[in-house]
Formats: structure tokens, sequence, C-alpha cells
């Protein structure tokens, strides 16, 4: 970027460069005043033309004042303070330019609830420059308070991408780690909701008795298919196929495309459905893909009694892997594939429950060898 032009004023040490406004886009003058502090040269922003009603005159007072060593009063240090923040690359900066780069922004909207809610109050006008380890220390202890690990823990992730979004930019200097240390709250990832027979048979009765035909179906999806949320928001009918067997899940979660086998649970299912004129197959209101339908699945949860902190459709999933794995019947390969999980990391939660199963199966030998020996 060319150095800007220095246009001389009537006052000593006070000069300009033309900006232009940060709201109207017009023309400013942007002040600066230089004067020496204990023997070294200081050159500071004082202010704006229009934003800050600056003048010549009034960046000569101020760069008096710092010269005599005075206390600026508390408004014209405010002012001082707002303009040398003009064009600073802040976290709220950072996050619109983030957002204005993305392409597909998938998380878009999780991650500006994140950003509003929780990062901007604390960070927005700060630079990265000028937060320290302690701050997002202070930030994190404060946030465990009220919310969940998890949910500290994203909101860390993301305020980690801006920060090195605007480094690799070129917008702002990456902060030095002995300044700026992220630490991550400790998330338990191994939590596997699972029904007992008795909570299974309630909730499969209270899909029955609910009218909401999208809720029932996606629930009796994840349980039958093991689907995640995203996919059956995102899942249409040209995904299905019928003839050869299969579900197509285009751009999951590990982000390759991939395909689950159709039961015959989940054909019956499809079978019925009704089809609305829609690509999707539980579309929205407006026919479009569906965002949230937290509200009638969540009262199907509450009618079959299962617990508060039960996922409804996320637990399902956990419920239909849970029951493979303690089949015995299903080896942590296929049902790694039928999760499409990327790592067999993900699916080692299930191990247990296969290994019970396994050992359950090997002690059947022993019934039969009491049995012979009894005759």
């Amino acid at each position: 970027m060319p150095k800007q032009r220095r246009y001389k004023t009537d006052y000593p040490g006070v000069f300009y460069v033309m900006g232009s406004h940060v709201v109207t886009g017009q023309p400013e003058r942007i002040y600066y005043i230089r004067y020496r502090r204990d023997g070294k040269m200081v050159e500071e922003k004082v202010g704006r033309q229009k934003q800050n009603k600056m003048t010549e005159a009034k960046a000569s007072r101020i760069r008096a004042k710092k010269i005599d060593g005075e206390v600026l009063p508390n408004s014209e240090q405010r002012e001082a303070v707002r303009a040398s923040r003009v064009n600073r690359w802040t976290l709220s900066k950072l996050w619109d330019e983030y957002r204005e780069q993305r392409v597909d922004y998938k998380g878009e909207v999780a991650d500006k609830s994140r950003f509003t809610k929780h990062l901007e109050p604390e960070f927005g006008d700060l630079s990265p420059d000028e937060i320290t380890t302690a701050d997002v220390d202070r930030f994190r202890l404060r946030l465990l308070r009220s919310k969940s690990p998890q949910t500290v823990k994203l909101c860390l992730a993301l305020f980690k991408r801006l920060v090195l979004f605007g480094a690799r930019k070129g917008l702002t200097s990456m902060p030095a780690p002995a300044k700026l240390h992220i630490e991550m709250p400790h998330v338990d990832n191994e939590k596997t909701e699972d029904l007992t027979d008795e909570q299974l048979k309630a909730l499969l009765k209270a899909m029955d008795e609910d009218h909401h035909v999208d809720a029932v179906g996606m629930m009796k999806m994840a349980l039958f298919t093991g689907m995640r949320r995203g996919e059956l928001f995102k899942l249409k009918w040209a995904d299905i196929d019928f003839n050869r067997g299969f579900i197509f899940l285009e751009d999951p979660k590990g982000g390759v495309g991939k395909k689950i086998p159709l039961n015959a649970g989940t054909r019956e299912l499809l079978e019925k459905h009704e089809r609305r004129g829609s690509p999707f197959v539980f579309p929205g209101p407006s026919g479009g893909q569906r965002k949230d339908i937290r509200g009638p699945i969540n009262r199907i949860k509450r009618r079959a009694g299962l617990p508060d902190d039960f996922r409804p459709l996320h637990g399902l999933r956990h419920a239909y892997a849970s029951m493979l794995a303690s089949s015995g019947k299903v080896d942590l390969f296929t049902l790694q594939n039928l999760l499409t999980h990327s790592t067999p990391g993900m699916t080692k939660r299930y191990a247990h429950l296969r290994d019970e199963a396994l050992k359950n199966g090997a002690a059947v030998v022993d019934d039969l060898l009491k049995e012979a020996a009894s005759k």
C-alpha cells in the first residue's frame, strides 16, 4: 500500500492525511500530532474531521497538553481512543471480512450466534494484539458458569479462527504465544445416549400418537438409519435410490459424499411419506430446507417420559449404533461405515457394547457343556 500524502497545517506538529468517512464514504481529513516525549519523537492520531469533529486548532491544543504532560479530560481521552481505533482491524471487522470471504459458509448461522452473543460484547472493539491470555481466561471461566464446555469450546475455536484469519490475510499481526494463548475447556465427547427397552417402547408409542408427520418421520429415520440431524434436514427425494436400496448422503459431516443402505423399516416409512411438491423429504414451511424442528420432537420426548438431557435426534443416532454394537452381529468396521464416521476412533465408544455381546455369546458354550455333562 503506498504511503499516504501528509498535508501540513498552520500549527506546528499538526498534519493530516485524506481518508474516507467510515459511514458515508465521503472524503475527510484525519489529523495527527507529532511531539517529543522523553527525547523520543511520538506520532499520534487525534481524530477525524467529521466523525470526531476534529480541527487543526483542536489538534494543536491536544498536542500542547501532551507536551506539558497534562492528563486530558475524560471526553478528550475517549475521543482520542475512538480516533485511534478507526480503521483498525478489530475482532468485529475481522468477523465481517471473514464472512465476506467465505464461500458456501455452512456454519454461518451458528457462528454468527456465537459471535454476537458471546465474542462481540467481550472483544468486538479490540484488535487481536490488544487481547491477552488473561482476558481470554476470564472470558472462558465466566462463560463456563452458564454454558456447556462444548459451547465455550466452539466460541473459542471461532475466536482462534478469526485471529488466524487476520494474520494470514495480512490484516493484523500474529500475537506472540507468550502474550495470547487460548486454552480450550475439556469436553467429554464420549457421552453415548441409549434407551432401555421400556423407554424405546414408550417413545415408539408417543411417536405413533403424535400428529406432526415430519417430526415422527425424522425421529424414526434417525432410529432406523443413524442419520445425523443435518443430514435429515438436507435429505432430498433424489438422494433415495429405491431400486438399488441406498440413501446418498451429500456432503455429510465427514465432507465426502457417502451412501448407506435403505433397510426395510426406512423403505416402508419413505414409501408412505407424502411428497408435497418439494425436493426435500422433510421440507420447511415454505417448501425449502428445514431449519428447525425442536418443538415437535421435544413434545414427543416429553410424552415418552425420556430424560431431560436426552437429545431426540442425536440420541436416537446413538441408540441405533448401540443396538447394532450390542447385537454382536456387526463388527466395528461395518458400524463405522454405517455411521459414516471418518475415523475408527469415533466408533470406539461402542466397542464395549460389542465386547459384552461377544462375552455373552461365548458364555453359551459353558451352558452347553454343563448340559452335556449332566446327561
